[in-house]
């Protein structure tokens, strides 16, 4: 018996491989950067005090990998058909090539339109090979009965697909990037976002995406346990790189079980916090006259710092949000229990802004 027969013990299988190498990676990776001074230093933007490595995408990307493709070789993509088993890999070639942008800029210190220019046309690439937008749909039907196909609101001529394609990929991936500001955030908030598309796949009936969604979420608890406050390594630009491309790629690779569309709200409501502090820091910059890419201190937990909270309250409170928005989405896919999950994700929340609310009060007093 292959793992095929069983998407919820292949999800499960994924998942644990995943956490367990990228955690067994990353000291490694640690070490070696130790060793030869591929560190990043403190400045006064940034919130560590000493060098840190910043190489912990490496070890993402090596649980990422090695999971996937043990879950291959055991069958759990078995059912999939020929050519939309290519989605898959191509969602992990595109990761792996963002992956080498931000790599490159660790290293090297790239100038951002040169970064852009390499995303964009990473990006193109796999919209040709067939991780695409075609159309877009909203899932409120849906509501009627598990599984029901609907109808695309939208279907886009092949300009317009390439277009909102290479901006939904590139505009996920950097606001990730753009998230990793505290220790343990991005990987935290990318692990539940992941979570949340692993669910609404599979209620879905879409295994092959949440099986690339399992990966993705075990990859970030193992490097959680190296990241969270106080972290001993960071991830980069490359290990940012990889978590938001794969994220925006997983959310459109929903297809590769037969739909002819892709309903964007679900995963757009899932990323909508990192993608509304992006805008948001975006506008702000360009209302000063700055540029885009100049760098700051008015990111969402920048502010929640300001107010009082300290380093790990702000995460938590952050991530208490983003897993409420994943069961909202649950609750729009008609997910089985899903308002048990809404009200249990809203009792979390309502908890993390009063201990929060707390914690800054006694801070004041």
């Amino acid at each position: 018996m292959t793992l095929a027969y069983s998407p919820n013990a292949a999800a499960l299988v994924t998942f644990v491989v995943a956490g367990l190498v990228t955690a067994l990676v990353v000291p490694v990776v640690r070490a070696l950067g130790l060793r030869y001074d591929l560190v990043d230093p403190p400045d006064p933007r940034k919130q560590h005090t000493a060098p840190m490595v910043r190489l912990g995408g490496v070890g993402i990307v090596a649980g990422f990998s090695l999971a996937l493709t043990l879950t291959w070789l055991a069958g759990g993509f078995a059912d999939l058909p020929p050519d939309k088993d290519r989605l898959i890999w191509t969602t992990l070639a595109g990761s792996l090539c963002f992956f080498v942008i931000g790599l490159a800029d660790d290293l090297f210190a790239l100038p951002p339109l040169p970064r852009l220019a390499g995303q964009v046309a990473v990006a193109m690439a796999v919209w040709d090979q067939g991780v695409r937008i075609g159309s877009i749909e909203l899932p409120f039907e849906s509501l009627h009965g598990l599984h029901q196909a609907l109808p695309p609101l939208l279907t886009l001529p092949p300009g317009l697909s390439l277009l909102a394609t290479v901006v939904w990929l590139v505009g996920i991936t950097n606001a990730i990037n753009w998230l990793d500001g505290l220790d343990g955030l991005a990987a935290g908030v990318s692990g539940i976002a992941a979570i949340g598309l692993l669910s609404v796949s599979f209620s879905l009936a879409q295994p092959a995406a949440g099986l690339l969604a399992a990966a993705l979420a075990g990859a970030c608890l193992g490097f959680l346990r190296h990241n969270f406050n106080p972290a001993r390594i960071f991830m980069g630009d490359g290990g940012s790189y990889f978590l938001g491309f794969a994220l925006a790629a997983i959310s459109i690779v929903g297809p590769a079980k037969g739909l002819t569309g892709v309903s964007l709200l679900l995963p757009l409501l899932i990323l909508s916090l990192p993608l509304a502090d992006m805008s948001a820091v975006i506008m702000g910059r360009l209302s000063e006259g700055r540029s885009p890419f100049y760098p700051d201190r008015r990111h969402l937990h920048h502010r929640l710092l300001r107010s009082g909270l300290s380093h790990r309250r702000t995460v938590v409170l952050i991530y208490a949000f983003t897993q409420w928005l994943g069961a909202l989405a649950l609750v729009l896919a008609n997910a089985e229990n899903r308002f048990l999950w809404l009200a249990l994700a809203t009792a979390v929340l309502i908890a993390a802004v009063v201990m929060s609310r707390r914690s800054v009060q006694q801070e004041l007093r």
